[in-house]
């Protein structure tokens, strides 16, 4: 694997087979009914994020470029970009998408199956089955869903095809919406909207199956490179499994 690559398809040469060593997703059971798109089968990608704390500037180009994709009122930010303050008062920027939990709160409290777990490991939400309850938003202790109270902006796109769980655009009034890790990218060997607009080069894209990951420029081992950069997990005592990876650094140099 070349380390430096192209921003578009940079997924596109990714091989199948080898395991990541000690980041074999956990397999949770969700409770109450099932989505027919859910399945417990490991497939040939299982999608993690890393975000690098110590390249973040704030600029919230990752947050412009998810609303432009999904076509997202302003208010939206699927991909939202916090201003935090250390214990010694230095501030920094955390971006915070959708955390794709592997015991996801959100799709254990779904009464009717519209929040699910598709193949790779992303959380997607169907519209056409959700009833707008809110319980996925109670229930998600990173506040990553969204309700959609009005219609969305209208778009003129002649070539919009109809909204799916992968791609919910236009979102549909009184349902829920989130973060997807632009799954229709992935899937045709492209970078998530959010990582190839970051200039910082702070977002990464990593498939757990192939211990590999990318922020467009550089393609690392995600293994090697959560354990080198010692990477935390939000709130990862609640037991939730999220697959987004923070580097805070301690120390480690940068090179630019």
């Amino acid at each position: 694997m070349p380390d430096k690559v192209s921003r578009r398809h940079v997924l596109a040469g990714l091989g199948s087979g080898a395991v990541a060593a000690g980041f074999v997703p956990i397999a949770f059971e969700a409770a109450g009914a099932s989505h027919p798109a859910a399945t417990s089968a490991q497939k040939d990608r299982q999608w993690a994020m890393v975000i690098d704390l110590r390249k973040c500037d704030g600029c919230k180009k990752c947050t412009d470029a998810c609303q432009t994709e999904h076509e997202l009122p302003a208010n939206f930010e699927w991909i939202k970009v916090f201003k935090i303050a250390d214990k010694q008062g230095r501030e920094y920027f955390m971006p915070r998408p959708c955390f794709q939990c592997e015991n996801a709160p959100c799709l254990r409290v779904c009464p009717v199956a519209a929040t699910f777990r598709a193949q790779d490991g992303v959380v997607l939400v169907d519209q056409d089955r959700c009833i707008g309850c809110r319980m996925c938003m109670a229930a998600c202790p990173y506040g990553a869903r969204y309700f959609n109270y009005v219609d969305p902006p209208k778009v003129d796109n002649p070539f919009a095809k109809p909204a799916t769980p992968e791609f919910p655009v236009p979102q549909q009034k009184g349902t829920v919406g989130k973060c997807m890790f632009c799954v229709h990218r992935t899937e045709d060997g492209k970078l998530p909207a959010c990582v190839e607009a970051c200039n910082m080069l702070a977002l990464y894209i990593g498939d757990l199956v192939e211990d590999v990951a990318s922020n467009g420029e550089e393609t690392v081992r995600l293994s090697t490179f959560i354990r080198d950069n010692d990477a935390f997990r939000y709130k990862e005592e609640l037991n939730t499994g999220p697959r987004v990876y923070y580097i805070a650094g301690h120390g480690q140099q940068l090179e630019f």
